[in-house]
């Protein structure tokens, strides 16, 4: 099995209410048991970025698409990757994005 690289990218806010905050806890604790073993690293989500262009220059808050988060998974190829994505809890909010890559072992 290869493993792969999902980035969540977008600029949503966190919820702030309680029984918002359990019931997207509960959607991925649900993602995750559906996934099963697939899952290599759970991941995080991250804090604001900034990024660094060619000549030094920095955009603030993560550029035009900033990362929200990663999660490292199994899967037989990058189509089995993006079908195992496509419940993933973050989507269900439309400012926010899964970005899939192979990670490619050099070691």
């Amino acid at each position: 099995m290869a493993k792969f690289l999902y980035v969540y990218h977008g600029s949503g806010k966190m919820p702030t209410e309680e029984a918002e905050r359990k019931a997207a806890m509960d959607a991925w604790t649900d993602w995750y048991g559906k996934l099963g073993s697939a899952v290599v690293d759970g991941g995080n989500p991250v804090g604001m970025s900034k990024m660094v262009l060619p000549g030094g220059k920095v955009e603030n808050n993560g550029g035009s698409n900033p990362t929200a988060g990663y999660t490292i998974v199994e899967a037989t190829d990058i189509d089995d990757a993006v079908g195992k994505a496509k419940d993933c809890p973050i989507l269900m909010d439309p400012g926010f994005s899964v970005e899939i890559a192979p990670i490619i072992e050099m070691m």
